[in-house]
């Protein structure tokens, strides 16, 4: 695959992003997200140019690294202020952090195709890191958010190279809906008229093929009760699917938490870091599955 960096500028984060995060961090992760190099890059891809972002942290040394999907449809491209929250995160924690607007959104070329081309515009972020010194390629891990989640579990139907990933607030699903439903008519509203909703619905529902994601790479399924945009089932049909093909994985709901776990945001970016820094971080074995015990 052919992935050339086009340009790279510095982005500062704004002044609002950074007095929330010294509010919610400890001190030393604050001090690391500052010092980090964060900058919005263009990559060529499949004769586009797409948009994105990247944060370094200063830490000396290769380091680990995260693949991040955004979510967002028509809108949610990232931000100065969203990069912050995510890869500024991401980078406290003392990963480098890479994220694609996807073509057709954000300034990239082409147009948005909502878990096709998208999920090669992330697979190629890849690439961009394989040629950085900075970045340990045998540690990167996989998040994604809401229809990032669709992306990511797209991409690990195709991809072994994630030490581990995660996902919040993403649809699993789309078989099943009915057909005056916001997300059925979100999908069909990406299709050409020729297009076969099922064929097309039955290919973004990664709780149909679970059992074709790398079993390498283990899961971790985050959700919350009070989502209104994903339903929770879409967590329990992905856990259920997975539990019946063995594949490595934690599912957890949170109550009182919405569509980006709000409600529950210290809990689970805990518990997401001690997934990543456990699978991705440490390299730590693969948990056991299928029975086992007493």
């Amino acid at each position: 695959m052919s992935v050339n960096v086009v340009s790279s500028r510095p982005v500062e984060l704004p002044d609002a992003s950074l007095s929330i995060a010294a509010r919610n961090m400890p001190p030393q992760e604050f001090e690391r997200m500052r010092s980090a190099e964060f900058s919005e890059i263009s990559y060529s891809h499949e004769g586009l140019e797409i948009r994105g972002y990247m944060a370094v942290p200063a830490d000396s040394g290769p380091k680990p690294a995260i693949v991040f999907n955004r979510g967002g449809t028509r809108r949610g491209e990232l931000t100065p202020s969203s990069v912050a929250q995510y890869l500024g995160l991401f980078a406290s924690w003392g990963y480098v952090a890479i994220a694609s607007q996807y073509r057709g959104a954000g300034g990239s070329d082409g147009r948005d195709e909502w878990g096709e081309g998208d999920v090669r515009d992330s697979l190629a972020l890849l690439e961009i890191l394989r040629v950085m010194p900075d970045v340990d390629m045998d540690r990167v891990g996989l998040v994604g958010g809401s229809r990032g989640g669709m992306v990511a579990l797209l991409m690990l139907r195709e991809c072994s190279e994630f030490r581990a990933a995660v996902t919040f607030g993403a649809p699993t699903n789309f078989t099943n809906l009915p057909p005056a439903g916001r997300l059925h008519r979100l999908l069909q509203s990406y299709l050409d008229s020729a297009d076969d909703y099922y064929t097309a619905a039955r290919r973004r529902s990664a709780a149909l093929w679970a059992d074709e994601l790398c079993k390498q790479t283990p899961l971790l399924v985050q959700h919350g009760t009070g989502d209104r945009k994903i339903d929770p089932s879409h967590a329990y049909d992905l856990g259920l699917a997975l539990q019946r093909c063995l594949h490595p994985y934690k599912l957890v709901v949170y109550d009182n938490a919405d569509h980006i776990l709000a409600g529950r945001r210290r809990e689970s970016n805990r518990d997401m870091r001690t997934w990543l820094d456990m699978y991705v971080r440490d390299k730590s074995p693969l948990p056991r599955t299928g029975p086992h015990g007493n």
